[in-house]
C-alpha cells in the first residue's frame, strides 16, 4: 500500500496565495493515526496559451509521540516572531476593495 492510499479520517486546507497547506490525519495499517502535512506550491511556466502549471509538493510526517514537542517548538517559533517582529497585520492590495464599516453613512449631494 504506497503513502496515497492510507485512509484519510480528516483534512484541512488552507490557502495561502500560491500555496496550499494540507494537514491530514491518516490511519496506518495498525490503524494508528497520524499527521501528514503537505505544502503544494502553485507554478506556472510560460506566458498565455503557452503556459504549463505544475505543482511542487513538500510532505512532513507527523507521529502521535512527538505531537507535544512538535506543537511546544511551533509555539516556541511563533512567539519568537510576534516577538521580535509583533503580530502579522495583512495589508491591502491596490485593487483589493476595503470593506466600509457599517455605521458609515456617505452623504453625497449634487
Amino acid at each position: 500500500m504506497n503513502e496515497n492510499e492510507k485512509e484519510i479520517v480528516y483534512s484541512q486546507a488552507i490557502k495561502a496565495g500560491k500555496r496550499i497547506y494540507y494537514i491530514d490525519v491518516k490511519k496506518n495499517r495498525k490503524d494508528e493515526m497520524y499527521l501528514s502535512i503537505t505544502e503544494s506550491k502553485k507554478l506556472v511556466y510560460g506566458e498565455g496559451e503557452n503556459a504549463t502549471v505544475s505543482f511542487e509538493k513538500h510532505k512532513i510526517f507527523l507521529y502521535r509521540e512527538d505531537f507535544t514537542k512538535f506543537a511546544t517548538s511551533l509555539k516556541d517559533a511563533i512567539d519568537f516572531v510576534v516577538a521580535q517582529q509583533g503580530e502579522y497585520v495583512p495589508r491591502v492590495q491596490e485593487n483589493e476593495e476595503q470593506p466600509q464599516a457599517a455605521d458609515t453613512e456617505i452623504d453625497i449631494e449634487f
